[in-house]
């Protein structure tokens, strides 16, 4: 065979490979999207969105022009106290020179990162790790404009943020369309769009690599979609996109021993960011469902006594009284293995299942129990508000000045880490320069008892600390530790 003959080969053989593999794409047949009905650059050569093989080896372009205009850049701005010396924690200096000599004083700092329009109006979608404690906050967009934005959500527990452009001059910004990421499949081709190092916006092609990650971040929802698109520092809250223009993920986080891009980077799944962006778009607070109970995966071991195939689900152990899955029947023992028809493999994936139904549907929860499985139908609802009662704000002359705290219920107590039945009171606020600040509460203290008396419901709490003596002794607990203190009335 001749080396021209031996080279067509080669390419035929290629272009056969590539069409396996573009037949497996889940979006083959899907209706034209935003991305295709942009008009394409009339430039020397006349590009449409790749609908064969065969096109979509000339150019992935007319996705990035369509969708290139939807992500900004972020720029945070933070003011940090900085000492003026090395020396300036050790007494022996400071004996000698004085608190002055080593006074700290505010340093700027600036941070990169990258964000989403998700609504005309000019409603971005970022991560919260990149306007954290930041004071001001600017965008820019792909044609050179910069606006000045207001911080309308910051979910710690998503690790996801909502900006808002704070004067839009009337103009209409280009948004992107979401997609179903419960739709992905491991090896569908995947771009990376975003900030990275600061040098502008900057596209990078992959594929999805794994689904449902954890123990990524200390995150309350670890569901992450893996892809080895390049992602590195300054990627954080842009967009990775389908190849029909759709979001599918919020890039959040890399894998690196050097810092930079080693091919695994991390995702948040389209459909718990449309959630967090719904609220920001609507003004609102974040309302997610509560299950009411603790759960443990499913080990080797514990799949062997229950007569499973394969390890997977969430095995309940704990069920909190009067919570929805007491109502619904669930008692500890049951392993969950899908919700509504979607694989449940560990209880981080039950929990974010569950957090992307909306609230007031039926869920569909298929239950192992005593060696059979059904499908058991599950409200999905939010947790229980606290009544007026139980919220207590200490506003009297005493050594708890400025404090509120919350009276704990199974719903909080699970929150915090605590046994259904803990008792006790949570700080959720002190007020800056208040006494209960110079005495020093923080927020998620439970305080447990004072003055030998314990402290059971809000209304004890705010009875005994309004009081003003001469000694508090103060039983709480502060990570996971009971404390006991004493301090001056």
């Amino acid at each position: 065979m001749s080396l021209r003959s031996l080279v067509f080969s080669c390419i035929a053989l290629v272009a056969l490979a590539g069409a396996g593999t573009l037949a497996l794409a889940p979006w083959n047949g899907a209706q034209p999207s935003v991305a295709q009905q942009v008009q394409p650059d009339t430039s020397e050569v006349q590009r449409a969105i790749p609908q064969s093989d065969a096109q979509l080896k000339l150019s992935f372009a007319p996705v990035v022009q369509a969708v290139s205009p939807s992500v900004v850049n972020v720029y945070a701005t933070r003011i940090e106290q900085r000492a003026m010396s090395p020396f300036a924690n050790d007494p022996f200096f400071s004996r000698f020179f004085g608190d002055r000599f080593f006074q700290s004083r505010p340093r700027e700092s600036r941070s990169l990162g990258s964000g989403v329009i998700v609504e005309s109006s000019g409603v971005i979608l970022t991560n919260r790790h990149v306007i954290e404690g930041a004071t001001d906050v600017r965008v820019a967009l792909s044609d050179g404009r910069e606006f000045d934005v207001d911080v309308v959500i910051e979910d710690e527990q998503t690790d996801l943020a909502v900006l808002r452009v704070r004067t839009s001059g009337g103009a209409a910004f280009p948004a992107i369309e979401f997609a179903d990421s419960d739709k992905l499949l491991v090896g569908d081709l995947v771009l990376a769009i975003g900030n990275p190092f600061g040098v502008g916006q900057t596209v990078t092609s992959g594929i999805v690599s794994a689904l449902a990650r954890t123990g990524v971040e200390a995150s309350d929802y670890e569901f992450f979609i893996q892809t080895d698109a390049a992602i590195n520092p300054g990627n954080s809250g842009g967009a990775l996109v389908d190849l029909n223009g759709r979001l599918v993920g919020i890039n959040t986080a890399i894998y690196s021993q050097t810092g930079g891009s080693v091919g695994i980077g991390f995702a948040i799944p389209a459909n718990m960011a449309r959630l967090v962006a719904e609220a920001g778009v609507n003004g609102g607070e974040i309302v997610r469902p509560w299950f009411g109970a603790k759960m443990q995966p499913v080990s080797a071991d514990i799949a062997d006594s229950l007569g499973m195939a394969a390890p997977h689900g969430a095995m309940i152990t704990e069920v909190a009284p009067g919570g929805p899955a007491e109502r619904a029947g669930f008692q500890s023992g049951d392993v969950i293995l899908s919700v509504d028809g979607l694989r449940v493999d560990d209880p981080s994936a039950f929990n974010f299942r569950l957090a992307t139904r909306a609230l007031g549907e039926a869920a569909q929860l298929e239950r192992l129990r005593g060696g059979s499985t059904e499908i058991v139908s599950l409200l999905v609802e939010a947790a229980p508000q606290p009544a007026e009662s139980a919220l207590a704000t200490i506003s009297a002359s005493s050594r708890f000045s400025g404090v509120s705290v919350r009276q704990l219920d199974p719903a909080l107590a699970e929150q915090q880490g605590l046994p259904y039945d803990a008792k006790g009171v949570l700080v959720t606020a002190v007020e800056p320069g208040s006494p209960a600040e110079a005495m020093g509460l923080q927020v998620d203290d439970v305080i447990l008892a004072l003055n030998d008396i314990e402290v059971v419901d809000a209304a004890i709490f705010e009875q005994i600390a309004s009081q003003r003596v001469r000694t508090w002794q103060i039983i709480l607990q502060r990570d996971g530790r009971i404390s006991r203190a004493i301090v001056s009335g």
